[in-house]
């Protein structure tokens, strides 16, 4: 297998700054990787090889200089398409935006490249960043590594292919509805969904928007729950309209071992219920902690209506998702709303609603969400972490149908509606948690099964030593077949 390829980004760091390789060489071994497997694969779909390699080239004389530029020096990497990287398209997959060339880096991009990195591309997402698969007129469809006739998830669906195709060495995503988890569960790979505002937005929103999304946070894709915990230490704390005024100290976790974690587990639901093999992958890690002698909790749940957090977060989701349409799609659903019968709870009735709502209304909603971020907060007071499904089902075959309620995804050999999977995503993002997706294996059609380690807020931390704690447990990271070499 290419160790390179597979290696962390944390160790392909090491190997530079210890000469072993050079920033220049592995820029090329990627490039190498890119252009023999992206073909088939459409993972990354926008390059700067040449400022990528003048940067290279410039770390490895930096180090021969005796200078270390920070802990990604030289490290070769790609971001997802959304974040705006001076000199390249962001599209967000939107035609009407193919012409949207930034002028300058998103913060996060900044600062890591202060750090050391090399961003030599962007990878691909679906359009308005609002999918469970990664296509779009702009670029074509992104497959999964592991099938290519399968979703490799989205919208950071480009961003996790690469990663578990051996293209890249590290990976920034974005999430708000799953959009770095669900890649990450269905391509086999880390993801980490930080604690909303933690991390800068800025440089990630529509062109000209400073305001950040509500729900939306961006975060990063990696092969180790260490190069997590790197990057959110780059990354995150503020943004220079609050500098110096605050400084972020997420708490460390002082659990040394899976023994000293306190574990609550919410393995199904019968709002959204799982594939067995799913349900199994969440179930077997809780029992690594209960045989570690940790504490485990089965029953435990945070004191609110699950139907209702359910019903908040699509329409604050939908709410804030309806800024990034067209100007004519919001008329369009306004004239709809007219139409609607009061007695009309159908998906298409309820997303039109929250597409269009006062402020009023959104402002109850947040309210009501307030709320539940407290009793969140009373229920992680008894648990370090709480452990929960990410997905209805390993990757799922492309579906591109344009009307998306006819979508549906086979569980345990009954059709669900494509969307219901949300759930498992909305619970805990439309109340800012932190959350990560670590890789289980592959089930027995050899695609990824990934599970959510959720914490309080702030709590980010908790969840990545978890996930890493974990990690050396089982091998949950395995490289797609068909590119090993």
């Amino acid at each position: 297998m290419d160790e390179l390829a597979y290696s962390d980004a944390t160790a392909l760091v090491q190997k530079i700054k210890s000469k072993q390789i050079s920033s220049a060489d592995l820029l090329e071994h990627f490039i190498a990787r890119m252009e023999k497997y992206n073909p088939e694969i459409n993972a990354i779909i926008v390059t700067q090889l040449e400022k990528a390699r003048a940067r290279a080239r410039q770390a490895d004389e930096a180090l021969a200089r005796g200078e270390d530029w920070g802990p990604l020096h030289g490290l070769p990497m790609t971001v997802k398409e959304s974040y705006d990287i001076e000199g390249l398209p962001t599209t967000r997959g939107n035609p009407l935006l193919r012409d949207n060339i930034a002028s300058a880096d998103a913060v996060a991009c900044e600062r890591l490249q202060n750090a050391g990195a090399v961003i030599f591309g962007k990878t691909n997402v679906p359009i308005f960043l609002a999918d469970f698969q990664s296509y779009n007129e702009v670029y074509g469809t992104t497959g999964n590594p592991h099938d290519l006739s399968r979703t490799p998830g989205g919208s950071s669906g480009g961003s996790a292919a690469a990663l578990a195709a051996g293209l890249t060495g590290l990976e920034m995503g974005s999430d708000i509805g799953g959009s770095i988890r669900n890649p990450a569960h269905y391509c086999g790979v880390y993801g980490h969904k930080p604690t909303w505002g933690v991390l800068p937005m800025r440089g990630h929103g529509m062109p000209g928007s400073l305001t950040p999304s509500d729900i939306s946070v961006i975060g990063p894709l990696a092969r180790s729950a260490r190069d997590l915990r790197l990057v959110m230490d780059i990354v995150g704390g503020a943004d220079e309209i609050h500098l110096p005024g605050w400084q972020l100290a997420l708490p460390e976790a002082s659990q040394k071992s899976l023994k000293d974690f306190k574990v609550a587990v919410w393995a199904d639901d019968e709002i959204a219920p799982v594939d067995h093999s799913v349900y199994e992958r969440v179930m077997n890690v809780a029992k690594l902690v209960e045989d570690a002698g940790g504490t485990v909790d089965y029953n435990a749940r945070p004191d609110f209506d699950i139907a209702d957090c359910l019903h908040q977060y699509q329409f604050l989701l939908h709410a804030a998702m309806s800024a990034r349409q067209p100007e004519e799609a919001f008329e369009a659903n306004l004239k709809r709303k007219e139409t609607l019968a009061d007695d009309d709870r159908s998906s298409v009735a309820d997303i039109t609603r929250a597409s269009t709502m006062h402020f009023r209304d959104w402002y109850d909603l947040n309210e009501k969400r307030t709320h539940m971020r407290w009793a969140w907060h009373e229920y992680f007071k008894k648990f370090d972490v709480l452990l929960t499904p990410m997905c209805f089902t390993s990757a799922f075959p492309h579906d591109h149908n344009p009307k998306n309620s006819e979508r549906m995804i086979s569980v345990n050999n009954e059709p669900r509606n494509y969307f219901e999977q949300v759930f498992w995503a909305g619970l805990t993002g439309v109340s800012y948690l932190p959350s990560t997706v670590i890789p289980t294996g592959l089930d027995g059609q050899g695609l990824p099964i990934g599970i959510q380690i959720v914490g309080r807020e702030m709590g980010d931390l908790f969840t990545i030593e978890f996930a890493d704690q974990v990690s050396r447990e089982i091998s949950g990271l395995v490289a797609p077949v068909n590119y090993r070499d």
